[in-house]
């Protein structure tokens, strides 16, 4: 099967633990672009390696948070008719190629397709609580996608229909506890940002009952992520300390502005 008319962005931090399965998998397109975002590991000459005709497009942030930027630096770098996102810890299944294959060969394709996910936690697939099928925009007719927006929650700006594909993305998410409490510490600053810059009411001390309880409870029960077994109760319970974290950052940020 050809794919001169695909191109492959691949959005990539720190990732050289994951990386290679990623670009691998990406193989048989003709083009493949590479936006290392805040990237100081290896990732790139591992990428490199793989994919010697890979476009790196490198950037440094400030914050180091800003997928649509990201995004679109992908989509700059991209000249092909069609485009398909991956992040660095997701892997394209050969039924997902050959689908994408048929969709971009086809006369009758649509500008835009969600694909599902499905995501590994911990090692062990989870199936409840909202994981699956966690339809993710990632195939694009590049004319069609205008661009991308927002900072965390990004999402794409395009004319025309959207379609759905079959076949499952792979997506191997918090390998270890480790990378799990790396990425709280990461993320919900800027999430707590978020909240900030939206002028959120006051944190006080029975929102963090609430809101703890409200998050275990809506993907505990019911999302039904009890059924996942011993990852689910994990993930379910993780979350609800994630939410704590965030409005604790956002009850100092606004602590902060009283002083």
């Amino acid at each position: 099967m050809k794919f001169e008319n695909l191109t492959i962005i691949i959005l990539c931090g720190n990732e050289q633990k994951n990386i290679a399965s990623a670009v691998k998998s990406a193989k048989f397109a003709s083009n493949l672009v590479l936006v290392a975002a805040n990237s100081t590991d290896d990732s790139k000459s591992i990428t490199k390696q793989i994919f010697p005709k890979v476009n790196i497009v490198e950037t440094f942030d400030e914050y180091g948070k800003h997928f649509s930027k990201w995004r679109n630096l992908g989509l700059e770098a991209s000249t092909t008719d069609w485009i398909f996102y991956l992040d660095a810890d997701e892997i394209i299944t050969p039924k997902l190629q050959e689908e994408i294959y048929s969709i971009i060969n086809s006369p009758d394709s649509q500008s835009c397709y969600a694909v599902p996910r499905a995501n590994y936690f911990l090692q062990h697939r989870v199936r409840h609580g909202g994981t699956y099928p966690d339809y993710v925009r990632r195939l694009f007719r590049r004319q069609d996608l205008k661009k991308w927006t927002g900072i965390l929650h990004e999402q794409p700006e395009f004319k025309g229909q959207q379609a759905y594909l079959k076949n499952d993305l792979l997506h191997y998410t918090h390998n270890d506890l480790t990378s799990m409490l790396n990425k709280t510490i990461n993320w919900t600053e800027a999430e707590a940002l978020a909240l900030y810059n939206s002028g959120h009411p006051p944190v006080v001390w029975w929102r963090f009952i609430r809101m703890i309880l409200t998050k275990l409870w809506e993907r505990l029960f019911l999302q039904k992520m009890y059924l996942d077994g011993t990852v689910g109760w994990i993930s379910a319970i993780f979350e609800s300390f994630d939410t704590f974290i965030i409005y604790s950052r956002l009850w100092e940020l606004q602590q902060q502005q009283k002083s």
